[in-house]
């Protein structure tokens, strides 16, 4: 996709210095030839992009205010020409595709004999090593069967509110908007913050029920400065427009949060690695400050996890109480996916757990860009079946099907 190229700002000659002298060769060329070098960029870059002439033209609107300069004189080539030196290409998913999660898509029009479409998201990872947050839109049906919707190699970023495009605070909520013609499938959201600067890591999303058919879509993410982590929320109603806000308080500090998709006894739960070994119940009256250290839930008890443990994803309500799929880091870092059972009214309670890990990585899915891995960020439920996205060593996404009396199958009651 294509992205800002941003120049060292400091340099001999004061801040934006560099900036300004790349912006007065591009002036000093003559007509003739700055078409000429324009007529080259289009014919590198214009099939490659979506809007590739408006993008340049918005670029340079940009650069053009940061830099305080007046241009109103300069033709809309010229602009755009300098536009193009400030852009760059960017492939997202690069170095890296991980960490699936999957919710009912707020459209189910059209769905019948029991199928829902989704929402699936994804971590990227590309130059950089920078971390952002990828969409794909499909159809899960109850034999467990499914289909992704068709993607463009054309991408788009999800752009801020004007007012909110500086946004350097401690405690900073930023609203970004998707382009009105592009999908869901071909948006991707960037880190836009000081904090999120290194990547928006591992979001867990699930459709939350405020009652009376109130739905709002949470996921709970991971913003990295660079040097230091936080808890952050992503809500949205329509992804079509997100609201990302940090998680205050302490419980805020650590990484792999979950909500629950519903109030329990009245308050908000999460399910959280707070000691970076050990599952942690939470609880709180406010989905944005979360003070509580939490009660111990589990720990790692077999050899496949006895490095640690933690969710994978939010929880899932059956009949039979709170399904919670997990992960263990055993011997050689080789992860592997378990799951549990909580009491559906008190999930502090354990009532059960698998012994032996439901999925692990073997053959060509150990091999990737971090070896030995299988990870998710949550499943989805379409009647009795769950359909599990999951990452492969980091490098590509598979997908599992089973049942809930399968898995509750594979699991032992605690002692």
């Amino acid at each position: 996709m294509l992205r800002p190229f941003h120049l060292g700002w400091q340099g001999p000659g004061g801040s934006g210095a560099r900036a300004r002298k790349l912006v007065a060769d591009v002036l000093s060329l003559g007509h003739k030839e700055a078409d000429e070098e324009y007529a080259r960029v289009l014919h590198d870059f214009e099939e490659r992009h979506w809007q590739t002439e408006q993008l340049f033209e918005e670029r340079y609107r940009q650069m053009e205010a940061v830099l305080n300069f007046d241009g109103s004189e300069l033709s809309i080539r010229r602009k755009r020409l300098i536009g193009a030196y400030f852009c760059h290409e960017y492939t997202y998913a690069a170095a890296a595709l991980m960490n699936p999660s999957i919710v009912p898509h707020p459209d189910q029009s059209g769905m019948t004999d029991g199928a829902v479409r989704f929402v699936m998201s994804l971590r990227a990872v590309g130059e950089g090593h920078i971390s952002s947050i990828v969409f794909r839109e499909g159809i899960a049906l109850p034999d467990g069967a499914f289909e992704l919707w068709p993607q463009s190699h054309f991408a788009t970023a999800m752009l801020p509110d004007d007012s909110l495009t500086v946004c350097q605070g401690a405690d900073c909520a930023v609203t970004l908007h998707r382009h009105s013609e592009s999908t869901l499938s071909n948006s991707v959201i960037f880190p836009v913050t000081e904090q999120q600067r290194g990547g928006l890591e591992d979001l867990r999303l699930v459709r939350f029920d405020h009652g009376g058919g109130d739905y709002e879509w949470i996921g709970t993410y991971t913003a990295y400065s660079g040097a230091d982590i936080r808890s952050e929320l992503l809500r949205t109603r329509d992804f079509r427009s997100f609201l990302l806000e940090p998680i205050v308080g302490r419980a805020g500090r650590n990484k792999g949060m979950a909500l629950f998709p519903q109030k329990v006894g009245g308050q908000y739960c999460m399910v959280g690695r707070q000691d970076g070994k050990n599952l942690f119940l939470l609880r709180s009256d406010s989905l944005e400050r979360w003070d509580d250290d939490g009660v111990l839930l589990m720990e790692p008890e077999f050899p496949w996890e006895f490095v640690q443990i933690g969710n994978c994803g939010s929880p899932i309500l059956t009949d039979h109480g709170w399904l919670l799929l997990t992960h263990g880091v055993g011997a050689m870092r080789k992860y592997a996916l378990g799951c549990a059972l909580l009491d559906r009214d008190d999930p502090s309670k354990v009532i059960a757990r698998s012994s032996k890990p439901l999925l692990t990585a073997i053959d060509a899915d150990r091999f990737g860009y971090v070896p030995n891995v299988v990870y998710t960020c949550g499943a989805l439920l379409v009647e009795d079946q769950l359909l599990v996205p999951y990452g492969i060593s980091d490098s590509a996404v598979g997908f599992a099907t089973t049942s809930v009396g399968e898995m509750l199958a594979r699991m032992d009651a605690t002692r």
